[in-house]
């Protein structure tokens, strides 16, 4: 399925210092169809080097969040190359997440499947509706959710995951949450008002400092224990020496609210 003459499949808005992507469809489930995937690695592209804004939301239009890639475009061709390419590009999208300085919320209003529970699995943070739905459903037509596996394993537990993966069940938003899979869960009618607050409350603090957080959080975790913290040590004898980092200590010894500099 495709949108209609001139709708992108991907739509951007700013508020403030949050920018807002929208997966735009609506009429096939927000599948990850490969236009799609390219209009989100363009939008990541642009968001790295666009200084104003400090945080990410993805949300989606219609009855699903995501279903993951599109069937039908997996269908229409039995070619290694097609499908080897279609999932690099799917890969190296959600790696640019990972890498954006900016942290990314995942506004989750209702399923998430596959490669859409995947692209939840690697926002930095996801809140869920009540009624959300997370599934790997793969495994049931035949095609095990590789992919996804990758950045499932790394946002919950093993044992979690492998159920979810072997199963294909659907995993209702409370128990998401606590797998770690999302971070809070609300009714659906507050869903937008606590993802614009968590997006709002972490563009409040300095750039610089959440950057360099959101990096060394990913980095250390694929280290062992000493080569962390050694790393750990790194980072944040060069973020004390920052000048937010001065900024923020005089002001709380002060009691007064910080001014930030980004630098």
């Amino acid at each position: 399925m495709t949108n209609a003459p001139n709708e992108p499949v991907l739509l951007r808005r700013d508020e403030g210092r949050v920018a807002i992507l929208t997966l735009n469809r609506p009429h096939a489930l927000n599948a990850l169809s490969g236009e799609l995937i390219d209009a989100l690695q363009a939008e990541f592209d642009r968001l790295a080097k666009d200084k104003d804004i400090r945080c990410v939301i993805i949300e989606a239009k219609g009855r699903a969040f995501s279903t993951g890639h599109d069937l039908r475009e997996v269908a229409s061709s039995r070619d290694y190359g097609f499908h080897h390419d279609l999932l690099t590009r799917c890969s190296a999208m959600m790696m640019s997440i990972r890498r954006l300085p900016q942290p990314v919320i995942a506004k989750v209003q209702t399923i998430a499947t596959a490669a859409g529970c995947q692209l939840v699995a690697t926002c930095d943070l996801a809140v869920a509706a009540e009624d959300a739905k997370f599934a790997t459903p793969g495994v049931n037509i035949g095609l095990f959710c590789s992919t996804p596996m990758v950045a499932l394993t790394r946002a919950v537990g093993r044992k979690a995951a492998m159920e979810m993966l072997l199963t294909g069940k659907l995993v209702d938003a409370a128990t998401a949450q606590a797998i770690g899979l999302v971070n809070r869960v609300v009714p659906r009618d507050r869903l937008r008002d606590a993802v614009d607050g968590l997006a709002r409350e972490i563009a409040g603090k300095s750039a610089l400092t959440v950057a360099i957080g959101k990096e060394a959080f990913y980095r250390q975790a694929e280290l062992d224990l000493a080569a962390a913290y050694r790393y750990a040590a790194e980072v944040m004898t060069t973020n004390m020496l920052a000048r937010d980092a001065g900024e923020g200590i005089d002001a709380f010894l002060a009691k007064r609210p910080p001014v930030w500099h980004d630098r």
